[in-house]
């Protein structure tokens, strides 16, 4: 069979007629005579050297890198089923359309715009019939089969409404040469607009509003969304394709010139050419005309005339087979009104992108990359701009207009260099095409035709709206926002959500959380700044403040899920509120704060950013209050400590302990007595460590303090398994694990679960240490502990290793590897490239491995990260296995090797290898 054709490509799209009458009708003939018309149509396809690129429903798409190929294909075909009989059903009747046009072909199907063009001609055909394009045509006018000629039917809009088609249909003497008119869009009576470019990544929504516009309890569905999310595009193209279903037309009534509401009857009734008659109103009139009419109404831009809304209904409740459909800012708030709200288009994560030739997928990228072509024509997504396409696609919120606006500067700018200047969106999204309304010729004037539109106290609500990042409950808004408003928050939130300017989400916890995007929020922060604003953003940082204070006690407790994803939810309004407090002179309410949020921190890894917080408040040089002072420094040290930072921490774990000495704080102090008992275990100092335990652990019992207790039994049974003492340290893991389970204390269990599963795999008790590894994995996850999930994960890759499963083994390691990267834990860095090595040992990639450990070592030894004893077994026993595959010499040579890669390299080594295999 020839290669599947690419470049240019002549495509054959069929369908079945009538098909779902059919099913109705004879449900058990159908699917004998469906399996008996496939198997005609992929004989037919594959014998005239063409492709079947997919079956779907009842139709089939193929490919064919010659249109005579194509053309003889779809005859015989036809001819085909005409020669069958086909019992009860009487007769299948499949219509089939040729198309030719480049296209794009990627992982076994078709992109690009001739793929759509190609299903809206054939949607224009009927049952029997075989209608080529006038592209299709040009390449088979001089190759045709005997007695085959084509009968050209004359220019037609096709419902992809950019340009007419010039559409031919075969004739046959054997075929049947007459058929009904084409449907198209001129064979109803309609206005609709051409468009100048296709339709791009709203499958999905035209779907939805077309099945929704179609049910037969609606009658009025309303387009919602901010200026620039392609509402108008979209309802156009909803009137286009349901064309054939109202029998007296579908029409497009523009109404953004309009302001005056009385205008509204005039506005429609021009457009469906009604005129006053006689002593009756205009509106009598309208009423009269539609009455008995199956007519479909596409009101666009109905939010400025809003309070017409009452006419809409009059027009509905006078005509039972009108639909209407409305795009709008704002809905109309009538009875039997469905809204519709517009979503951006879709968007690749810009932390994992796919390949450059996946990126296209996105809608967003698409429409990217077809608004930059027709500026600049030889464009292309490039691995050297592949990121910086999508990061302006992401930054720019998915709006449509905003990203056309951004395309278009491909003439002169690089993608990179777009980007660059997208620190003010509304200053650069300028200059659009002249043939865009004027509110559209620019973001900032699409987002102020919006803000017009509002009243006084909605706009200072909009305003004061700014001042979140990222969002914000419904709760924030009103204790930051409602000072002397003139209308209530919660009601005014309502409003501006109607009017498409915020956006309301359920958060992961239920509660609504209001959202603006951030092309929205840029103007919206130029009003704020306009105004008074230090009032607003100081309610901000105190509101954050008190919910991070809130927080605090209860990122320990059983409610510590719950607290993480709030604060997860909010983080990025806790940064603000702290570098409003750290830039305005507040250091000791911002260092407050940041005290407040380290366990947060820790949890979900942001480590250096965390340190950089506390080390303001240490750093301020005001006169903090000492036990304040202490907490920072406890902070601060936990955390260098974890970043391999050894002398750092203990410089700040000993000022601390001493403070809290000073001030007799003794919870204080067996925090802090805690702290320097795992950084004296991180140095390899065991003894010193379990001294700082015991202490520390008669302390948390003389306090009663059960939850401190627990942490310590567990900090120390590391100690005690480092010193070779392991049933002492299981047993206390064990009465640490009861007591955590008993308080609900996730992170505790996690830990814990680990300390008891290290001691389970170095016994080699492979389906004991994984269960307690999965069980910690799964509680790790759901507390997004990123710092435990990675240790889990290279746990459990030792288990698989143990087991013998490597390629689980390899899954474990390098994730586990990558997480540690992105966290700067050091300690798990050394973990994942020793998890690597013992990959590639029982991969038996030797001298990989050999290279691995050696990059290992190194790293420890220039970190000071001793390898801990109570680890020592399971690294010895992977070692092993590498080092008894190479003689001396190749070790040697081999270990010098890894040693002398940086840590950059040997990560990218271990992890490419790994993806390699």
């Amino acid at each position: 069979m020839p290669d599947r054709p690419t470049g240019t490509v002549t495509f054959l799209f069929t369908d079945i007629e009538g098909s779902t009458a059919l099913w109705e009708k004879y449900p058990e003939a159908m699917q004998s005579a469906l399996a008996r018309h496939d198997a005609i149509l992929r004989a037919a396809v594959e014998s005239h050297h063409g492709h079947v690129v997919k079956m779907r429903g009842d139709g089939i798409h193929a490919a064919f890198a010659a249109a005579s190929d194509a053309l003889a294909s779809a005859v015989a075909i036809q001819r085909t089923l005409l020669a069958n009989a086909w019992g009860e059903i009487d007769s299948l009747r499949v219509r089939c359309a040729l198309h030719t046009g480049a296209v794009e072909e990627r992982e076994g199907d078709y992109f690009g715009p001739p793929v759509n063009r190609a299903a809206r001609l054939l949607s224009c055909g009927h049952g029997g019939q075989i209608l080529l394009s006038l592209a299709t045509q040009e390449l088979t006018r001089d190759h045709l089969p005997e007695k085959i000629s084509l009968r050209d039917l004359g220019e037609h809009r096709l419902k992809d409404l950019i340009r007419p088609e010039r559409i031919f249909q075969v004739i046959a003497p054997d075929l049947p040469p007459n058929f009904p008119p084409l449907v198209t869009l001129d064979s109803r009576p309609n206005n609709l607009p051409a468009q100048t470019t296709p339709l791009v990544g709203r499958e999905k929504e035209l779907a939805s509003v077309e099945q929704l516009v179609m049910r037969q309890d609606v009658r009025l569905v309303t387009l919602s969304g901010p200026g620039g999310t392609g509402k108008t595009r979209l309802g156009v193209q909803v009137a286009a394709d349901l064309l054939d279903r109202f029998e007296h037309g579908a029409y497009f009534v523009n109404l953004a010139p309009v302001r005056d509401p009385a205008l509204v009857v005039f506005t429609i009734a021009q457009t469906l050419g009604v005129r006053e008659r006689g002593e009756a109103s205009l509106t009598e009139n309208l009423n009269a005309f539609l009455r008995g009419k199956q007519i479909f109404l596409l009101l666009d831009n109905f939010e400025q005339v809003v309070s017409a809304a009452p006419l809409i209904a009059d027009l509905l409740a006078a005509s039972a087979q009108l639909k209407i459909l409305a795009t709008s800012r704002e809905i109309l708030r009538l009875r039997g009104e469905h809204e519709y709200p517009v979503p951006p288009l879709a968007l690749p994560d810009a932390k994992h992108l796919p390949s450059a030739e996946r990126l296209a997928e996105y809608a967003a990228v698409a429409l990217f990359v077809q608004r930059a072509l027709a500026v600049q024509p030889d464009f292309a997504i490039t691995d050297q701009n592949a990121r910086a396409v999508a990061e302006i696609c992401v930054r720019l919120d998915g709006l449509p207009l905003a990203i056309e606006l951004a395309a278009a500067r491909c003439k002169l700018l690089s993608p990179p260099a777009i980007l660059a200047r997208l620190a003010s969106r509304l200053a650069l999204l300028t200059s659009g095409a002249r043939d865009l309304p004027a509110r559209h010729q620019t973001l900032r004037d699409a987002i102020a035709w919006s803000y017009d539109l509002l009243d006084g106290g909605e706009r200072d609500l909009f305003a004061r709206l700014a001042v979140f990042v990222g969002g914000c409950t419904v709760q924030a808004a009103e204790a930051v926002c409602g000072a002397d408003l003139p209308l209530d928050v919660l009601r005014g939130v309502e409003s501006l959500v109607d009017k498409s300017l915020l956006r309301l989400q359920e958060g992961k916890g239920g509660e609504s959380r209001v959202q603006i995007l951030e092309t929205i929020r840029e103007f919206a922060l130029e009003k704020l700044e306009a105004s008074p604003s230090r009032i607003v953003r100081q309610e901000h940082a105190n509101f954050f403040r008190r919910l991070a204070e809130q927080a605090e006690p209860n990122l320990t407790g059983a409610e510590q899920a719950s607290w993480l994803e709030q604060l997860g939810q909010d983080h990025d309004n806790l940064r603000a509120a702290l570098a409003w407090f750290f830039e305005n002179g507040e250091t000791e309410a911002g260092a407050e704060m940041a005290a407040a949020l380290w366990q947060f921190w820790r949890v979900r890894g942001y480590f250096t950013e965390a340190r950089q917080w506390l080390g303001r408040g240490i750093q301020s040089g005001c006169a903090l209050a000492m036990a304040l002072r202490a907490k920072l420094l406890n902070a601060a040290g936990s955390l260098a400590r974890l970043q391999g930072e050894h002398a750092q921490a203990q410089r700040y774990l000993q000022e601390c302990l001493a403070l809290r000495r000073g001030l007799g704080d003794r919870p204080g102090v067996a925090d802090t007595l805690n702290a320097l008992g795992i950084l004296a275990q991180a140095q390899g100092d065991y003894r010193h460590a379990q001294q700082r335990f015991e202490e520390g652990l008669a302390l948390r019992r003389e306090l009663g303090d059960r939850a401190g207790a627990a942490i310590v039994m567990g900090n120390l049974g590391v100690a005690l398994q480092n010193q070779g003492d392991r049933v002492r340290a299981a047993e206390l893991y064990a009465e640490s694990l009861s007591i955590k389970r008993e308080l609900g204390d996730k992170v505790g269990i996690v830990v814990t679960l680990i300390n008891l599963g290290s001691i389970a795999l170095v016994a080699e008790e492979s389906a004991k240490a994984q269960k307690l590894f999965s069980e910690s994995l799964q509680l790790a996850r759901e507390l997004g502990d990123k710092q435990n999930i990675g240790t889990s994960l290279n746990c459990l890759g030792n288990v698989a290793l143990l087991r013998g499963d490597v390629i689980q083994g390899r899954l474990c390691h390098s994730e586990s590897l990558s997480l540690f990267q992105q966290l700067g834990y050091k300690e798990g860095i050394a973990w994942g490239l020793e998890g690597m090595a013992a990959v590639a040992g029982a991969e038996r990639q030797a001298n990989r491995g050999v290279r691995l450990y050696g990059a290992a070592q190194a790293f420890r030894d220039a970190a000071c990260l001793p390898l801990m004893p109570g680890d020592r077994a399971v690294y010895d026993a992977q070692f092993a296995v590498t080092r008894t595959q190479l003689d001396d010499e190749a070790f040697e040579a081999a270990w010098a090797e890894g040693r002398a890669m940086t840590l950059d390299q040997a990560i990218v080594y271990a992890l490419e290898e790994a993806e390699s295999q």
